[in-house]
């Protein structure tokens, strides 16, 4: 425990000293350079820069102007992990901040949270801080709101009403609910529904991202009591326990480019279904669930802890995946007969995939690993992964 608590505090440290600002995978176009070349106007080259920049395992970004900025994700994730460490601290144990300290952290984050939504949507929306096209089909502009940032903003910021009780929060954070029903489509899947990942036409085929919608809606059910809301939610989970294939897995969409099975999405899956579950009380789909857990444990996890990326090869190791596993079965109440393999998972990553300054790389290759320091991507999944793990191991 004191190798886990080491490592957290290296991070915790690191994280605060940069102010939660840092690169992105997906941050190529902010460099200043390529936004003065005519390239920027041609999609394959914006494409070939940005995959560039994200496989690439020598950072190239200081050279290429590429600023350090704040992630409206990345800062939902560390506000998650700070309302973990609040509750911590109400247990006595202020090892990693006093409620003073932490209470203070957590209403800086939710306002700055707030202040970075997206303009000019039905309702509360968030978007990434960069440039981003997928494949040849999507040009992504700075702050377009996808339903993944928003998910995960409204997910932190009524976590942190639960300790602040600042209604203002409260408010204007289930108002993403009006985003997900008037400004994301919606498309018949099966005997349910699949809502869209962004504002942009035709992405609605990736099962992860809708089911994101239907946590936005079960949470919007929590608070109003709105019956649509809930039964918008049901019918994209339903949707999904649809696409779920018999042994309990989960492609990633639809789309003969997205058939692939990997961990950390399998996590996001269940975690929504789960959420769904607890804020509406329907408790339809568990046998979903039960499929899933047995099958994200059974085929992303070596006996020593080291995670695989998807179910039929190991590499590259995302840091995504150690971390999501933690906040999956914390969410499912799981973690405790786990314990023992998370364990192993978390001491495996800390052993294999921080630098000695504190932050996380992003992948682990057999050759060359991508040891860049990504804010987002890398160090706020796993400052939330590990504030779960010590909420659950060390106030028993």
């Amino acid at each position: 425990m004191n190798t886990i608590a080491n490592s957290f505090k290296k991070l915790k440290s690191y994280c605060e000293t940069e102010n939660f600002k840092g690169w992105d995978p997906y941050d190529g176009m902010n460099s200043k350079v390529f936004q003065a070349l005519p390239l920027k106007h041609w999609d394959l080259a914006r494409l070939a820069w940005i995959q560039g920049f994200k496989r690439s395992p020598i950072n190239f970004r200081k050279l290429l102007l590429v600023p350090k900025e704040h992630n409206t994700k990345g800062l939902a994730l560390f506000l998650l992990g700070y309302c973990r460490l609040y509750k911590l601290a109400e247990t006595g144990n202020e090892e990693f901040g006093t409620k003073d300290q932490i209470l203070k952290r957590i209403n800086e984050l939710s306002e700055l949270l707030l202040s970075l939504r997206s303009k000019g949507y039905s309702g509360s929306a968030w978007g990434y801080n960069f440039d981003w096209q997928a494949r040849r089909l999507f040009l992504f502009k700075k702050y377009t709101p996808t339903v993944v940032a928003t998910c995960f903003c409204v997910e932190a910021l009524l976590e942190s009403y639960e300790i602040t009780k600042n209604e203002h929060v409260l408010k204007e954070t289930l108002t993403a609910a009006d985003f997900v029903v008037n400004d994301l489509s919606r498309t018949k899947q099966g005997s349910g529904i699949m809502f869209s990942y962004s504002v942009l036409d035709g992405n609605n085929t990736v099962i992860n991202a809708s089911l994101l919608g239907a946590k936005i809606l079960s949470y919007s059910y929590k608070y109003t009591k709105n019956q649509q809301h809930a039964d918008l939610a049901k019918q994209a989970v339903i949707a999904a326990c649809d696409l779920q294939s018999k042994d309990g897995s989960w492609i990633y969409g639809l789309l003969p480019v997205q058939s692939w099975i990997d961990s950390f999405h399998t996590g996001f899956n269940l975690d929504a279904i789960k959420t769904y579950q607890q804020n509406t009380g329907d408790l339809s789909c568990q046998t979903y669930l039960d499929k899933g857990l047995k099958y994200y444990l059974d085929n992303f996890f070596e006996a020593n802890g080291m995670p695989k990326y998807y179910h039929d090869k190991t590499f590259p190791i995302d840091i995504h995946c150690p971390a999501q596993v933690i906040v999956t079965l914390s969410k499912m109440k799981a973690f405790q007969p786990h314990e023992a393999l998370l364990s192993k998972v978390l001491h495996w990553t800390i052993d294999n995939m921080q630098h000695k300054k504190g932050y996380f790389y992003y992948q682990y290759r057999r050759g060359l690993s991508s040891k860049i320091s990504y804010m987002r991507w890398s160090n706020a999944f796993m400052f939330n992964a590990m504030a779960h793990y010590l909420l659950e191991t060390k106030s028993k």
